[in-house]
């Protein structure tokens, strides 16, 4: 069984004191089947120490961007397109808009992520997008700019079964984290549902929302594998064709040959 962990942030994990180094991670990843993983960017220099930290790796491929919670200071774009340019990046992000945190920003979150999506279309690298509290300003910037030229996917889905439609009218992926596992957490669990097999992705966004029973910990990539197991019941369907199905979607997504994924 081969799963992927569509969306981590590996440079954020504690390797002071429950990590040895990114081998570590790794090789707990792959114990519990999941043996590739995207490893993602909030800023440009942390996504130069990240793949400073990592390396290049057969497992662990790259994006690069800027979270919309960085926006406070500018920063370039140009900058942005030659670090995406790099054959190891296969997205654009995380971008977005969240308007729960940073009112105050609005302006330069959307201005941020607009050149996303458009340096994307121009690399043929997709957009992972963050949003929250911000579902008609993000649904509106991603028609605008014509998303489909790129694709993309809604990263750590927290929303409803409509916006998850209006996505996949868009052509967009919907990726599922721990938070599906949270006992409050009924209207996405119901978008879960409703979302087809060939649309879904599986991620930890570690460090962060432990899924249970690890709420409270750490979040590490070989979480993902409580997340599949608990799509895997959500779905009706075995472990195994969520594996299938969440590996075959990521390759297509990202544009990362299914032979490379297999080798891994």
């Amino acid at each position: 069984m081969f799963l992927v962990d569509s969306h981590c942030h590996l440079d954020g994990l504690d390797y002071a004191s429950l990590h040895q180094d990114v081998n570590d991670v790794l090789a707990k990843a792959a114990a519990r089947d999941v043996k590739f993983m995207l490893a993602v960017a909030t800023t440009l220099p942390g996504y130069k120490a990240m793949t400073t930290l990592i390396g290049d790796r057969p497992n662990v491929a790259y994006s690069c961007g800027v979270h919309p919670l960085n926006q406070e200071q500018p920063y370039d774009f140009a900058e942005l397109r030659q670090l995406a340019a790099d054959a190891r990046v296969v997205a654009m992000g995380e971008t977005g808009l969240d308007y729960f945190y940073q009112q105050e920003t609005k302006a330069q979150q959307q201005a941020s992520f607009r050149e996303h999506i458009r340096i994307g279309r121009d690399l043929n690298k997709p957009v992972i997008v963050h949003t929250r509290d911000a579902r008609e300003d993000t649904l509106a910037i991603l028609r605008e700019e014509q998303v489909e030229g790129c694709g993309g996917v809604l990263h750590c889905f927290t929303e409803d079964r409509e916006t998850a439609a209006k996505l996949l009218d868009m052509g967009f992926y919907i990726s599922f984290s721990g938070i599906v596992t949270f006992r409050n957490a009924e209207t996405i669990r119901e978008a879960a549902r409703y979302v087809p097999l060939d649309r879904i992705l599986v991620e930890t966004d570690s460090p962060y929302l432990a899924p249970v029973p690890h709420r409270g910990k750490e979040n590490q990539p070989a979480y993902t594998r409580d997340v599949a197991e608990y799509m895997a019941v959500l779905k009706g369907v075995s472990i195994e064709q969520i594996a299938e199905a969440t590996t075959s979607n990521f390759s297509r997504l990202f544009h990362v040959p299914l032979s490379r994924l297999s080798e891994s």
